[in-house]
Parts: structure tokens; sequence; C-alpha cells
């Protein structure tokens, strides 16, 4: 997965950083486009997943617009000279503030998520002698069948309104002079490989919508969110999420009407194989049941590990000895910064290089100086094959 003539470029830079396969990438974005643009569907980057500038600069260079989640995606977004006009801004708990820079910016959609949102985004925006377009992000209760942590669609998860209060959102709605309803928003969950999740979230939509309209209330555009998965277990084999099927299943079970746009918010899918957490062994150490690989990485880097009970695939980029069972830690002071337990690798050293692969989502993004621990740097292969001075 990572080219050799790169592998020995790697060996020169200090550990632990992340590298990006930005030809992978770019490779991904081409398939996106492809099954997208063969709909008409148009597609947000969920920036949460990945905000490093370089990967930001090839996505949005490729004309897709951006799912933020707080002020400063929307302020870096722009910075990168995306237009307003293709930001959604979402998020359960928008402050003042973050609702200002979204009004000043005439962002494409504010996608809102409950009442009392409503009423305050309204006030600023007559404040600013504004009025701010927003989809309501709705909770359709649809199981995304992926891990309890990252479902938010459930009716006990605290995202989006419940069908419940649709009533009194109806009534709202004609109290708010300073909010245009354009569309409705969802997104049920993360890492979902199950297409027929889809499938059954566009029957809800559908039926969701024809209220909408029954009520006088015209959906300019329906955002049925992201959450489509990729394989952490065999990235080599499989780089590549299934696009033709994800876009294929709501073009088939989408009842959208004639002149209304359907919008999506993929961020995993487009970033997490092209990323990966470059890390050297500190100690091998011999336990009571186990080795133990010691890295100079940690969930500092890497918390999906931790905080998920993901599993990413491990190599070690140095060895090709014989296989031997290992547990590969970290060195945080946390019993559970544990990347991976009883697992495969070729005979390792100290001072070997490991990969630890599809780290490109949430990886980089959810670092964190805890044990004061330095921040760490990205590297991408644009950089590495040209050669250019890299510190």
């Amino acid at each position: 997965m990572i080219k050799p003539q790169i592998t020995s470029q790697l060996q020169k830079l200090e550990t632990p950083f992340y590298y990006y396969d930005l030809d992978l990438l770019r490779q991904t974005l081409s398939k996106i486009k492809e099954e997208s643009e063969r709909y008409g569907i148009h597609v947000h980057y969920a920036v949460k997943a990945n905000a490093n500038d370089d990967i930001l600069r090839t996505i949005f260079d490729f004309g897709f617009g951006a799912d933020c989640v707080s002020g400063n995606e929307i302020s870096k977004a722009v910075q990168l000279r995306l237009p307003g006009s293709k930001i959604a801004f979402a998020g359960v708990g928008k402050t003042d503030k973050e609702i200002n820079t979204a009004l000043t910016n005439n962002i494409f959609s504010f996608n809102c998520e409950s009442l009392p949102e409503l009423e305050v985004i309204n006030e600023l925006a007559s404040k600013m002698q504004r009025v701010a377009p927003v989809a309501i992000r709705i909770n359709p209760n649809v199981d995304p069948k992926t891990h309890k942590y990252i479902t938010t669609g459930l009716d006990e998860n605290k995202f989006g309104i419940n069908h419940w209060d649709f009533d009194k959102l109806s009534r709202l709605l004609k109290h708010l002079p300073n909010i245009k309803l354009t569309g409705i928003h969802f997104h049920i969950g993360s890492q979902i490989t199950d297409i027929n999740v889809f499938k059954e979230l566009s029957e809800k939509v559908n039926t969701i919508a024809a209220w909408f309209e029954k009520q006088g209330l015209n959906l300019q555009h329906i955002n049925v969110g992201g959450g489509l998965g990729i394989d952490y277990e065999q990235p080599e084999q499989n780089p590549f999420s299934d696009f033709t099927a994800y876009f294929k299943a709501f073009n088939d079970h989408l009842n959208l009407k004639s002149g209304q746009e359907l919008h999506v918010e993929l961020g995993r899918s487009v970033v997490g194989q092209c990323g990966h957490l470059i890390t050297k062994v500190l100690y091998v150490k011999e336990g009571l049941k186990t080795k133990f690989l010691i890295t100079d990485a940690g969930m500092t880097e890497l918390i999906r590990p931790m905080l998920y009970q993901a599993e990413h695939k491990i190599s070690n980029l140095s060895s090709q000895l014989a296989l031997q069972t290992y547990d590969v830690v970290g060195p945080i002071c946390e019993s559970t910064d544990v990347f991976a337990k009883g697992i495969q690798l070729p005979e390792s050293k100290r001072g070997d290089l490991l990969a630890i692969h599809s780290a490109g989502a949430y990886g980089e993004a959810m670092a964190s100086g805890y044990n004061l621990r330095d921040m760490v740097k990205a590297f991408h292969s644009d950089q590495l094959l040209k050669h250019e001075s890299l510190f």
C-alpha cells in the first residue's frame, strides 16, 4: 500500500508522523466525482474527518463542498477559497459566535438540530439583517448497524429533531421571519458498510419529506448526510469504498421532486485509506503472556482503537523475518493505550518502522497534546516524491 520508493524516504523522517498518499486520495475523489455526477448528487466533504490543509486543497480542487461542524472549520474552508455557497453547517451545539461566522460567510445551509436553535439563528440573523437558509436535521430512528459510539440517528441520540416535535416545528417556522426553510437533513452514523441501511434511510426520508410538503413547506434540497465506511481489515485489497452502490441506493430509493437537489456529506470514505500513522519501535518487551512492541506513537496520535475498539491493520516496513505474535502498544500512561493485541508481524526490533494503516480519517483530526506530547507533523507523497525539504 505504501510504495517502496516512499518507504525509503519515510525512514529519514522523525517519528511519529502522518503520511498521506495524495495519489490514492485523487483516485478516490475521481471515483466519487464520477459516481455522484452520474445522478447529479452534490457532495460535501466532512471536514471533521481530516482538516489538513493539503488534504482540503486537494478535495476542494475537485469541486466538492464542505460539511462543517464548527465555526473554525467554516473559517478554514473559506480561507482555502471555498465559496460559502458550498458550505453546510451542522452541529448540535452551535455557539452565537459560530452562527455569526456562518451568516457572515453566506453559507449554503444551517443544518438545525433543535427548536431552540432555530429561534437563536432567527434572532442573530435579524440583528445582521439577513435571512438564514436552514435545513432541519431530523432523527429518522434508523439503526446504522455500526458501533454505538458512532450511531447518531436513533431516538435516544442527542442529534436532530424527533418526529414528536414536528407539529411544534411547523408552527414555529411561521413565526421566524429571518429563517428560510430550504431542506431537510439526516445523518444516522458512521462506518456504515451495509448498503441496505441507506435504502432503509431513503424510505424514511420519503415519508418525512412527504409530511413537510403536505404542510406546505417547500424543500429545495434533501441532505442524507454521510456515514459510508471503509475496509480497515484489508485496506490494500479494498482501498475504495463502494461508491457505486452508495450513490445508486439513493438514486433508486429516494423520491425526489423535479428540480429538488440531493446532497451527501462523505468524510471517512474520502480520506480514510490515504492516511497512515508512521511510528518506530522503541522497545521489544517480554511480557508474561505476550511480547510488547512499544512504539513512539500512542493514543495522542490515533485514538480510535482506544475510543471505539477500532482495529487498524499494522505493517512492519523494516522487517521481512518470520512472523511472531505481538501486542502493539503506545507510550502514554494509560492502560488503554493499545493499538492491537495478539497480531502477527515479522520479527521486530528497536528502530523498526511500523505503519498503522487507514488512519486518514479521525487520526490527525483527533490528535491531542495529552502528557504534554508534541503535536506531530504530517507529510504527503507529493513532497517525498519531489524530494522537497521536509524540515
